[in-house]
């Protein structure tokens, strides 16, 4: 049961920007379908998934591997995550638009190329939506880090309901919550967190939660400026590259 009128989903689409992730992505995809077979159980089957693959200025078989997957490409030349990400939803948006599914119930699970959701992940944002949740600001848990890295990681890191952190790895919202916020910002570096910061200032009904954690690439060069990786690579006293 509702506990605030919230239009129920039809569309969720997954969009995930990507740059030369030719490597990571198998995994990030094959991560989401096992996300989709759980989500399409009596309840939830008439939720239609789509995965949205933003490819920023890929030189390499990124793309071939996510048309394979039967994702949705979308070809950027932003050099920008949050552009790349704003690009996705957009079209996202507008093809649920074309298929008479508006904005409202419309999910957009957002996460990034070289991370791997739970099975569950998209199970659980039906939930939240279903329950009138507009936003979902999730965790992510790096990966295959040294033991003292994690450590390190660990002490500005509480992973629990009502966390402070942002991570556009696992950052979800309505379709209409995110045209009400503006989107995200024409900026370099942390759309998410600008998109947030808004959030926190609107009327929108949202939740920092650690029930739908992913696991992000713990490697040190990072694609993007001032990314998760060059913030590990900070941790580890190395230049992020």
């Amino acid at each position: 049961m509702r506990t605030h009128e919230a239009a129920p989903l039809r569309r969720i689409a997954v969009v995930v920007p990507a740059r030369d992730e030719e490597e990571l992505l198998p995994s990030c995809l094959a991560a989401l379908r096992r996300a989709r077979t759980q989500l399409m159980v009596p309840g939830n089957d008439g939720v239609d998934v789509r995965v949205v693959i933003v490819a920023d200025r890929c030189a390499d078989g990124t793309e071939d591997i996510a048309l394979a997957a039967g994702a949705v490409v979308v070809r950027s030349d932003h050099g920008r995550v949050g552009a790349a990400r704003h690009q996705g939803i957009l079209v996202a948006l507008a093809d649920a638009e074309a298929d008479g599914i508006g904005p409202a119930q419309t999910w957009i699970a957002g996460t990034d190329a070289d991370t791997v959701v739970p099975a569950s992940w998209l199970t659980r944002q039906v939930a939240f939506a279903d329950a009138g949740y507009d936003v979902l600001v999730g965790t992510v848990a790096p990966t295959h880090l040294r033991p003292e890295l994690f450590a390190a990681w660990q002490t500005n890191h509480t992973l629990t309901e009502g966390h402070p952190h942002v991570h556009g790895a696992n950052l979800s919202f309505r379709g209409s919550a995110y045209l009400t916020l503006g989107g995200f910002g024409a900026v370099g570096q942390h759309e998410d967190v600008g998109l947030v910061a808004r959030l926190r200032q609107s009327t929108l009904r949202w939740r920092a939660t650690d029930t739908i954690r992913v696991a992000t690439s713990g490697r040190l060069s990072s694609r993007v400026d001032n990314g998760f990786a060059g913030y590990l690579a900070g941790l580890a006293g190395e230049p992020g590259a």
